[in-house]
């Protein structure tokens, strides 16, 4: 068959809706590289997008994906040549350009970095967006003060992408992580990536006082809603709250007091930086802020299962990163 495989989403009156199809060389998107891609990850907001539940797609038809890795085939501009392993995420991609969930992609070459030292292909893409959005927060946290020896950090929504790299980053940066989830029999997994304690959201009282006992010097929450309004109750004086999703929910209610009697710092996690701050970023993630357990959270699947993949996100029956590996696809074509 002619052409290559991707995942589009395609206007449906709404939102959109997405479809495993084929496409041709002669629709690749603007920019000035040709990539082969090797892996993409599965986000979150990819799941949203393909399955028309939010207005992400900002153009039809667009292929998703919002974080890549892969190899050149061809260049445009000099800063890139044929052979050239590289990654991209953010920048619109997935959203008003199309994204990774193709077996070849064209994009502009201001987006694309050159793939870090000490991370491979796959490596990158199981860290993608996710991995960029825990190196920020961990970032912004050091820069308000908060190391190891000022106590417990915890981890909400444990067992999510975002979750199980922090959890295994923190771990090995010595903090007491505790692993919060609402997923049961995940204790071992989550003891696995680093986790000190695991904590099961049914020992959470989410109503409460305005201020309850301190516990958290930092807590990582890629959840949001009634969950967040807990972790700035139950967080010590001058702790940091890292704001990275919103599984739960967009919005939270909450009382001033955590902030004015006990100082807590509620920090937002943007990914969409300049791209000093995602460099800086990546080549921590390639060195000392590197995870020690990819094998433990990741998981490769064919571009074909991506349907499948979409839905068990939104049911929040995931743990860890799920990435599409292409060679998946040619295996079973005995390609």
């Amino acid at each position: 068959m002619s052409g290559f495989r991707a995942y589009r989403i395609r206007d449906d009156g709404r939102f959109g809706a997405g479809r495993l199809e084929r496409m041709s060389r002669a629709e690749l998107d603007h920019g000035e590289v040709v990539v082969r891609v090797a892996y993409a990850g599965v986000n979150y907001k990819d799941a949203l997008t393909a399955r028309g539940r939010a207005r992400m797609a900002r153009k039809f038809p667009l292929v998703g994906g919002t974080d890549l890795a892969g190899v050149v085939e061809s260049s445009e501009d000099r800063r890139f040549a044929p052979g050239d392993e590289i990654l991209i995420h953010s920048f619109g991609l997935g959203s008003h350009h199309d994204g990774g969930f193709a077996e070849i992609g064209r994009f502009p070459a201001d987006w694309i970095f050159a793939l870090p030292g000490g991370l491979s292909l796959l490596e990158a893409a199981a860290l993608g967006v996710a991995g960029h959005s825990v190196g920020v927060a961990i970032e912004l946290v050091q820069l308000n003060g908060i190391g190891p020896e000022r106590g417990e950090v915890l981890v909400n929504g444990a067992t999510g992408g975002v979750g199980s790299i922090a959890v295994d980053v923190l771990s090995k940066l010595g903090y007491h992580v505790t692993a919060l989830t609402g997923k049961p029999g995940m204790t071992e997994y989550l003891h696995a990536l680093g986790a000190a304690e695991v904590l099961s959201r049914d020992e959470v009282k989410l109503e409460g006082r305005p201020l309850e006992n301190e516990r958290w010097a930092a807590a990582f929450d890629s959840v949001g809603g009634a969950q967040l309004e807990w972790l700035l109750r139950t967080a010590r004086r001058d702790a940091v709250i890292a704001s990275i999703g919103n599984a739960s929910g967009n919005t939270f209610d909450g009382n001033v007091l955590p902030f004015i009697l006990r100082g807590v710092r509620l920090v937002g996690v943007n990914v969409n930086n300049p791209v000093e701050t995602k460099l800086r970023i990546w080549r921590r993630l390639a060195t000392d802020w590197k995870p020690r357990h990819f094998d433990c959270f990741v998981r490769r699947i064919p571009l074909a299962a991506l349907p499948q993949a979409f839905d068990a996100l939104l049911a929040a029956r995931v743990c860890g990163r799920q990435v599409v590996d292409f060679s998946l696809d040619r295996e079973a074509d005995g390609l």
